[in-house]
């Protein structure tokens, strides 16, 4: 388990979630590494990428634009199609991160592992980290690949639940649900930023904004995670994570496997789906 960042840095088998941009930097030439920028909305816009990079497009084509909610997982052959696309096999090993440190790069992490793959690790820092490093970037959007790969997706049970595996484990009282939203918008006192959607927060859920978990755009060392998890969800081991649309809850999702958990799933739908007007129960406050 990792306790720390460059030391404990990885991404091949059995290395860990988290790689720092040292042995990233060592890792571009060598055979079988893919480096995806998964940014997201303005993060997108930076007109810069680490060399070979390629785009993981969660806006795009890694969501299921047929869902009614945003970044909807997509289903699994569509999934492992456009990772083909991209030109990754099974035997890569995949590196992703974000212009902005980290933050939807845990999502592309989440979501290849929801479909088994677990040779893949995120940026600690992104690209902020990289550049502060004095490593290349080229001034160009990620590009694409020169072959096709052969990935195959093989779904993981349990990666992604619905409304329903939500309502259970708030019953559960060996189970946390966790909101990495802003304390404001769990609390209700600000305004969702997706219209139609109802202020407030799961009844028995406990706030944990993601940036509780990161320090100038990193991620804490595993004993500093455990202890902010504890301080959120006490003994218990099983987690449920959210956010607004499924991106930051993947951060969170992050955050407790450095922590040491091994019982956690990312409501896909979070508050783009909660939020709605339904009988889904919605309460205001702390």
């Amino acid at each position: 388990m990792a306790t720390g960042h460059e030391e404990t840095a990885g991404g091949g088998p059995g290395d860990g979630p988290l790689v720092g941009v040292d042995r990233l930097a060592e890792w571009l030439a060598r055979p079988g590494t893919v480096v995806l920028d998964a940014s997201v909305g303005a993060h997108r816009a930076t007109g810069r990428r680490i060399p070979g990079a390629r785009r993981f497009d969660i806006d795009g084509v890694f969501s299921d634009h047929r869902a009614p909610l945003p970044h909807t997982m997509p289903e699994a052959a569509g999934f492992a199609e456009e990772m083909r696309f991209l030109g990754v096999d099974g035997t890569d090993t995949v590196v992703v991160y974000d212009t902005a440190g980290i933050y939807s790069s845990a999502r592309a992490w989440w979501m290849l592992r929801a479909m088994g793959f677990d040779r893949v690790a995120v940026l600690d820092g992104g690209l902020p980290a990289w550049e502060a490093a004095g490593l290349p970037v080229e001034d160009r959007e990620p590009g694409g690949a020169e072959r096709p790969g052969d990935f195959t997706a093989r779904p993981r049970p349990g990666a992604l639940v619905g409304s329903g595996a939500v309502v259970e484990a708030l019953a559960d009282p060996g189970a946390a649900v966790l909101d990495a939203r802003s304390r404001e918008r769990f609390a209700g006192t600000a305004a969702e930023p997706r219209p139609g959607l109802r202020r407030g927060h799961m009844p028995g859920a406990v706030n944990l904004p993601f940036g509780a978990l990161q320090r100038d755009g990193r991620m804490l060392p595993a004993e500093q995670l455990r202890a902010v998890f504890e301080a959120s969800a006490g003994d218990r081991e099983r987690l449920v994570v959210s956010c607004g649309s499924g991106v930051t809850a993947c951060v969170l999702a992050l955050g407790a496997e450095l922590a040491g958990y091994r019982e956690v799933s990312v409501y896909d739908g979070s508050w783009s789906e909660w939020g709605l007007p339904s009988a889904l129960p919605v309460e205001t406050g702390p």
